[in-house]
């Protein structure tokens, strides 16, 4: 089972990260937390490796719904959205929502899985288009 949602662009890393924040924010997503993997490895372990960040995004009415149906399900909260270089490209990934009904088997959570789905997918087309603002 593929538990991504992925697309490859050809825009330089900072660049990519904040069209990013903009195509997530123009479907209803804020950005929670921020994971620099990148220099965390570099402090921690002095080990380089190529940009990779980790954007926690949320979308509140998704999240309260997914919650009210399954209070652990903060456990997979929130939507992890993954901007690493990948080679000549930079690769913008996103956890597939419907992992969520998967793991829990609950298929009330379902329809928050589908929105939250045609909600990063929009976000996603929006990137490979070029259009962020909505």
């Amino acid at each position: 089972m593929r538990y991504d949602r992925t697309v490859h662009l050809d825009s330089d890393f900072a660049t990519t990260v904040s069209r990013v924040r903009d195509a997530l924010a123009a479907q209803g997503f804020g950005i929670l937390t921020e994971i620099d993997v990148t220099a965390t490895l570099k402090a921690k372990l002095d080990h380089d490796m190529e940009d990779y960040v980790i954007l926690g995004a949320c979308n509140p009415p998704l999240a309260h719904r997914a919650l009210e149906t399954d209070r652990s399900i903060g456990l997979l909260l929130p939507c992890n959205v993954v901007v690493r270089r990948d080679g000549d490209r930079t690769a913008v990934q996103a956890l597939d929502p419907n992992t969520m009904v998967a793991l829990t088997e609950l298929d009330a959570l379902r329809p928050v899985a589908e929105e939250a789905t045609r909600r990063l997918d929009a976000a996603l087309a929006a990137l490979d288009s070029g259009d962020t603002q909505g």
